[in-house]
């Protein structure tokens, strides 16, 4: 059996055991199989987040340009009275996806025809077809040319016949992707990292050095199991989320498809934002400086030649830390949403089997967040704070400047 009968095979069980009314409807819907998708295509995380916001702007705009309650993201289409909006929107994902992942073509053409089934027939949903295929064609090429494809020209540092690892770093020219609401990647760029010799570097090496060490740490267990929880990455590490607030009584199709769009726009542009800061300061990680404390310069570090993190390094420099700026832009949004009050979220992660994670509020879920990425001895605290502060500007902008409810 090849991966895209396996696809297939995932997707129609996920289809048959949850049919599309138990969604909420088909913005949900498709967020669940386009999920599904990144992940059967085994794509970065960054270029995960692009794929899925390439589906929703489609969907979004699809949409929209039938119910007409929000300022377009780029395209208004015109659809004939009486289309149907439900339509319109499974058939643009069907087709971004299509066009995104053409092995999975049979699998998402079987999900697709079970998500029509749900849609009454006639001229409305003929006509809605019709819009959703055409706004995502139109997305599509709006995205053809932004950069993504470029390859990795990464240099390695070296002297002449020197050993150095072989494993290129990721995302090293992510930075230059076209953003999505953003004017550039560099529109929010950072202040440097804290000086090497500075107290506030002390300190950040010291903390990360003692919570985020694979041995020996003085790591609480809740400590430990959040580090390895918030090891998954990508459109997995926020959609749930909004899944679960999408779901709220009340809310409208047109409402969903605006608040997913932006989510996924603000979350794709913080990684892009990210790696263009990272690859601008190439910032050593936590494994690095400590095993070379000897010579940043600073007597309040102290060399430790054995010293691992709790869990892999990622392949990208340090700093700003990109889980913090993720969940930054993605928290944004859902305030302007949802609000800052109380607020039950839940979520599980694939990478701590068992474990369920419970939030009082937005801000606690992106807050955790940011004190894994230290205690799993990935990201000192200003980079933390940073990101998530990059984050929060970029789901801002995203916000006050696209999809403006129509009066």
């Amino acid at each position: 059996m090849n991966a895209g009968q396996l696809c297939a095979g995932a997707l129609l069980a996920f289809a048959s055991f949850y049919p599309s009314a138990g969604f909420g409807d088909v913005v949900t819907e498709w967020n669940q199989h386009a999920n599904a998708c990144v992940l059967e295509a085994k794509i970065a995380p960054f270029a995960g987040t692009r794929a899925m916001a390439i589906v929703h702007t489609s969907m979004f705009d699809a949409i929209n340009s039938i119910e007409g309650r929000y300022t377009p993201y780029k395209f208004k289409i015109s659809a004939p009275p009486g289309s149907s909006p439900e339509a319109a929107g499974v058939a643009a994902a069907h087709a971004a996806l299509v066009s995104l992942f053409p092995e999975q073509k049979v699998a998402l053409d079987k999900v697709y025809a079970a998500s029509l089934r749900n849609i009454a027939e006639g001229s409305g949903k003929l006509t809605g077809i019709t819009a959703g295929e055409e706004v995502a064609s139109k997305v599509l090429a709006l995205r053809a040319s932004d950069g993504s494809d470029v390859g990795n020209t990464y240099r390695p540092t070296t002297t002449q016949g020197a050993y150095v690892s072989t494993s290129l770093p990721v995302g090293t020219q992510w930075g230059k992707v076209t953003p999505w609401v953003m004017e550039s990647g560099s529109q929010f760029h950072p202040a440097p990292p804290p000086a090497l010799g500075s107290a506030e570097w002390a300190a950040d090496y010291n903390e990360i050095k003692e919570l985020g060490a694979k041995k020996g740490s003085r790591r609480t267990s809740e400590q430990t199991e959040a580090a390895r929880f918030w090891t998954i990455t990508g459109p997995q590490s926020f959609d749930p989320i909004v899944r679960q607030l999408a779901a709220a009584p009340g809310r409208n199709l047109s409402q969903n498809a605006r608040l997913f769009a932006l989510v996924e726009m603000a979350v794709a542009d913080s990684y892009i934002a990210v790696f263009e800061a990272k690859y601008s300061f190439n910032f050593w990680r936590p494994v690095t400086a400590i095993r070379n404390g000897d010579i940043d310069g600073n007597d309040a570090t102290a060399r430790d030649p054995g010293w691992e993190s709790l869990v892999d390094t990622p392949m990208h420099p340090e700093y700003p830390c990109a889980h913090c700026i993720n969940s930054g832009a993605a928290r944004a949004v859902l305030e302007s949403e949802f609000g800052t009050g109380p607020i039950a979220l839940t979520m599980t992660s694939p990478t701590s089997p068992g474990m369920m994670h419970k939030w009082p509020t937005i801000a606690d879920y992106a807050e955790e967040v940011s004190a894994a990425r230290i205690y799993g001895g990935l990201h000192y605290r200003n980079s933390t704070v940073i990101g998530k502060a990059m984050g929060e500007k970029i789901g801002n902008l995203a916000v006050q400047k696209y999809l403006k409810p129509i009066p």
